[in-house]
């Protein structure tokens, strides 16, 4: 049933409350959650697409198109990769997404975050052959393509949130080092290492120490990055890269430069026809690795901006079918000579900005570039790859998350060590075992917080309803002979033994002897086989020294767990309690305690 004027004034106004434009997600459905529109977004647009959109979609990817090119090239040199590289790893993606991709606005292509990648996985192998190099990173990306494929059909789409923020803005902080750092002596006009950060930083330094530095290369390609930053600043919905690569290229021209600094050269006419690239079963093996990697990156930072405009946009996305959508994208980039890609942070904004409603704009972007390798591809053959390093550092700088930084040693010190740690792996193992490296530190740090979680000894306090940690409320009373015990976190291999300890710890030092140890267990989430083996000798420990073991507010699944492993009748059904009232008040009424609940507001 069609939506009354007034519902869908109201609906609007709410929208824009919200600063949600209420022109895109409206007039589609949401996705249907099987059958072929499932699997293939693009058609569901298509089929409920409105006339009104058409102009906004085209003008949307036309202006998208005057960055594709540029960053496209400038990424594939980055990665170490021929420049028309950039522009096959942007076309055919964008169609692929377009198609299978949920997310109605995203923009997939290269990027710089992972150019750095790409190329230590594909520069020390390719041995300075570009044919080689190219193939490599295409069977990177189709490897990377399948992992995603793979991951979304098996619901794995969760995996991207074991990367915690502070370990991706370490990673991310790397890369970005890594990446300025290895394009600076393209910005200067020479060549300079490969390799980690390190290799990297003293390529640049050996080059400026021996006096290679161009000096009309270092004057394009310092004004490109003057001018990019600054029209970003100044008026950031300007084509800044657009009119830097254009006024570099006429530079070049007309001042006669193309012998005397490095330019892109004649691009191939046409497109390439869909083929496997043809290496080696080592070089598949060696790849695999990398293209793991790639994928957890390159969705881990999708996730988060297909989210992020899915809600602003007023439609929700997938997170399983956003993997098989980027995952059929870096196929297809591999089949046509591209390279791994993911979603653009900085391209997206600009098509939503510029009016884009569907998938659509992608289309018209990924047509205009094959227009200009057929119609024009004589237009880039003066580019000078120094403009192209001022794209990829201008880039890089914007990776750079010195905010966050500040925040995690300001509020939570534990994650800022976390984030430089995963900063110094990318910059001194490489980019690609220092993601390893960040990912298994993120991991690592979940196991540390279950590990050593808060505990809390509850008391009951004046004027307030419950019990509470005695530490945060030091005038709480303790109903003598009772230990009220809360444990925050879900009791597994990890921490089951440092349970255990505390509890004795605590009967063992408190001033009178402890008759019953109630557990507060609605934090307890989960209870596995070695926690429930622990519970069991806790149990016995406790009975030894003349206390019973007791739990209150557990849920009723943990319960259930507890009663699969035979604990809950071991321990005895009427010792579990459904509130820690009702558990104070049964030992109260038990051992006969005197106990005045409450002291200043008896009725409270």
């Amino acid at each position: 049933m069609a939506e009354n004027d007034a519902v869908r004034s109201e609906r609007s106004s709410v929208l824009a409350r919200r600063g949600v434009d209420s022109a895109v997600g409206v007039g589609v459905p949401p996705t249907p959650g099987a059958g072929p529109y499932a699997w293939m977004p693009g058609l569901w647009a298509l089929k409920h697409y409105r006339r009104s959109w058409l102009a906004k979609d085209i003008a949307a990817g036309l202006v998208v198109t005057s960055l594709l090119v540029p960053a496209g090239m400038s990424y594939a040199v980055a990665a170490g990769l021929p420049a028309i590289t950039g522009l096959y790893a942007t076309i055919a993606p964008l169609l692929a997404y377009a198609l299978f991709g949920p997310s109605r606005i995203m923009v997939v292509g290269p990027d710089s975050a992972l150019a750095a990648m790409i190329a230590a996985a594909v520069v020390s192998r390719a041995a300075n052959d570009p044919e080689r190099a190219t193939a490599l990173a295409s069977v990177l990306a189709i490897l990377t393509g399948v992992f995603c494929v793979l991951a979304g059909l098996f619901r794995a789409g969760f995996v991207t949130d074991l990367v915690s923020k502070p370990v991706r803005v370490g990673y991310m902080n790397g890369i970005a080092l890594t990446v300025l750092v290895a394009q600076l002596p393209k910005l200067l006009g020479f060549s300079g290492g490969a390799g980690n950060l390190g290799d990297a930083l003293s390529g640049l330094v050996r080059g400026v120490i021996s006096g290679r530095t161009n000096r009309a290369a270092l004057l394009i390609g310092a004004t490109c990055l003057l001018f990019i930053h600054f029209s970003r600043k100044v008026r950031p919905r300007f084509p800044g890269v657009l009119a830097a690569v254009v006024a570099s290229t006429l530079a070049v021209s007309l001042l006669g430069l193309r012998n005397q600094i490095a330019v892109v050269g004649m691009v191939p006419w046409g497109l390439p026809l869909p083929a496997l690239p043809r290496v080696a079963i080592g070089d598949v093996r060696d790849m695999a690795v990398a293209a793991l990697g790639i994928a957890l990156v390159s969705y881990a930072d999708m996730s988060v901006l297909s989210r992020t405009f899915a809600a602003r946009n007023g439609y929700r996305v997938d997170s399983n079918r956003e993997l098989v959508g980027l995952g059929i994208a870096n196929i297809s980039s591999g089949f046509f000579r591209g390279f791994p890609v993911t979603s653009s942070s900085s391209r997206t904004p600009v098509a939503e900005a510029a009016g884009s409603k569907t998938q659509l704009t992608g289309v018209v972007g990924a047509l205009a570039i094959v227009t200009l390798l057929v119609a024009a591809p004589s237009l880039l053959q003066n580019l000078p790859t120094t403009a192209l390093a001022a794209i990829v550092v201008a880039a890089a700088l914007l990776l750079f998350d010195v905010r966050s930084l500040a925040l995690f040693r300001r509020v939570r010190p534990s994650d800022f060590i976390l984030s430089i740690l995963a900063f110094l792996a990318v910059a001194t193992l490489g980019v690609l075992w220092g993601i390893l490296v960040s990912i298994a530190l993120s991991v690592l740090d979940v196991l540390r917080r279950a590990w050593h979680p808060h505990d809390a000894v509850l008391g009951r306090a004046a004027g307030i309803k419950g019990y509470h940690d005695v530490t945060r409320y030091p005038a709480a009373r303790q109903v003598p002979g009772l230990l009220l015990f809360r444990w925050d976190a879900p009791l597994f291999f990890a921490n089951a033994d440092t349970f255990r300890a505390r509890v004795i710890e605590l009967v063992d030092s408190a001033t009178q002897p402890v008759l019953w140890v109630v557990i507060a267990s609605e934090p307890i989430t989960d209870v596995d086989t070695t926690a429930a083996e622990m519970l069991q000798e806790l149990d016995t420990e406790l009975a030894a020294r003349g206390a019973e073991l007791a739990f209150a507010e557990m849920k009723d699944p943990v319960k259930d767990r507890l009663k699969r492993y035979e604990l809950h009748a071991t321990i005895g059904h009427e010792y579990f309690f459904p509130t820690l009232g009702v558990a104070v008040k049964t030992f109260i009424d038990r051992f006969g305690v005197e106990w005045n609940d409450w002291e200043s507001k008896p009725n409270a």
